[in-house]
């Protein structure tokens, strides 16, 4: 067995004792060089612009007139004298019933007709060869009056066949229906041959005209109130008296957003509204008009429909994601030049896209923590790294907004 001087031992012990002692060391030292590099962070700079702030709302699009086409008399359908689907003129020839029943009728009711005309005329005669007789006290009394009755009951029995062929007529004229309105017809709900009529399959069809189109949507009572305050402040800048504004001359510009995200490129205006807000909801329904001369928007479509509310001049903005929420209190991490965090509590505003307005407690210059604010505390020290944000983002709806 090998055996080693009695110095080495000592000389192993004092090895290891100081590599223990260089370790211990070097933990030091990087612990006291991550205590004096502070931590990096991405900060912002607190935008300050004036904001509009824009509200969407969903809405229903709806023909300026859609008009149900009926069947106001019974009979089998012969024709239809249209293109499903396509533009259709006012008083354009649309369907036709079988005329031969009511064509049986006009010709019944002429013969009513000239038949009272005969009864008529020999009344007529009658009274005109009795009342000489009666004035010279040829014929009784009785008799000139029983002639000036069948004269007079004749006169009423002309007017009833009068009425009737004219009844006879009209109906015979629906027999052939057209088109009330200029719109777009849509698909027939009944095939050539059926049975149609005022009680049964009455409705035939639907001519919508969407030039303009229609949007209802509903609003809550804040949107009501931003929406009237800005129309106040217009009929101010133009000189208009209180009550001057009509219907249709609301001038908060709305755009209109389609099912695919396009944007409707005409503006609309409001035209008409309820005189109350539901109780029941808290809302109230408007009708916007749009402009639609190439027909691309039709009826029933849902939509949404984008408005400028307010513009706050000066705005103070941040991400919303710079905003640290609790019991109802926001705050936010402020950034000195010395990389020196405060917490500071805010009064916010509304949101716009990814940002949010903020009242009061910032300042125009200052800096604010963007990521990471959970790890941070007030009084601590970072490196701040200033970086970019992509505010773009969908506007708020109306229910959003009142929140």
């Amino acid at each position: 067995m090998l055996q080693l001087p009695k110095n080495n031992g000592s000389s192993l012990f004092l090895n290891c004792l100081f590599i223990v002692l260089i370790s211990i060391l070097s933990a030091c030292s990087d612990e006291g060089a991550s205590s004096t590099s502070p931590m990096e962070f991405p900060v912002v700079d607190v935008i300050q612009r004036d904001q509009p702030v824009q509200i969407e709302m969903v809405g229903e699009t709806r023909g300026s007139s859609d008009i149900p086409i009926r069947a106001r008399v019974d009979g089998f359908l012969e024709s239809m004298a249209f293109v499903e689907g396509s533009n259709v003129k006012k008083g354009d020839l649309l369907y036709t019933i079988d005329e031969v029943p009511y064509q049986t009728e006009l010709v019944k009711t002429q013969g009513f007709l000239a038949e009272a005309k005969t009864t008529l005329a020999k009344a007529k005669s009658d009274l005109q060869r009795i009342r000489p007789l009666a004035e010279m006290n040829a014929i009784s009394q009785m008799d000139l009056d029983a002639a000036v009755a069948q004269y007079e009951a004749s006169l009423g029995a002309l007017q009833s066949a009068n009425a009737q062929v004219k009844q006879a007529k009209i109906e015979l004229s629906y027999c052939r229906i057209h088109s009330p309105i200029n719109g777009r017809i849509g698909i027939s709900k009944v095939e050539v041959g059926e049975y149609v009529g005022s009680g049964v399959r009455s409705l035939l069809n639907l001519v919508s005209q969407v030039d303009p189109i229609l949007v209802r949507f509903s609003i809550d009572e804040k949107v009501y109130l931003g929406f009237t305050r800005k129309l106040i402040a217009l009929s101010k800048e133009r000189g208009e008296k209180a009550g001057e504004r009509t219907k249709t001359t609301s001038s908060v510009d709305l755009e209109l957003i389609l099912a695919d995200g396009v944007t409707h490129k005409y503006i609309g205006h409001v035209v008409t509204s309820d005189a109350t807000i539901d109780s029941s909801t808290g809302t109230m329904t408007l009708e916007a008009s749009f402009p639609n001369p190439n027909r691309l928007v039709l009826a029933g479509q849902f939509a949404r429909i984008r408005a400028d509310i307010e513009v706050y001049k000066n705005a103070l903005l941040v991400p919303q994601r710079s905003i640290i929420e609790r019991q109802g209190e926001f705050s936010v991490l402020v950034v000195n030049s010395q990389g020196k965090v405060e917490l500071r509590k805010v009064m916010v505003g509304p949101k716009v896209n990814k940002l949010q307005i903020i009242s009061s407690g910032l300042k125009e210059g200052e800096k604010v923590v963007l990521e990471g604010i959970q790890k941070l505390r007030n009084g601590m020290t970072i490196k701040p790294k200033v970086v970019s944000f992509d505010e773009s983002s969908a506007v708020p709806t109306s229910s959003e907004l009142a929140n």
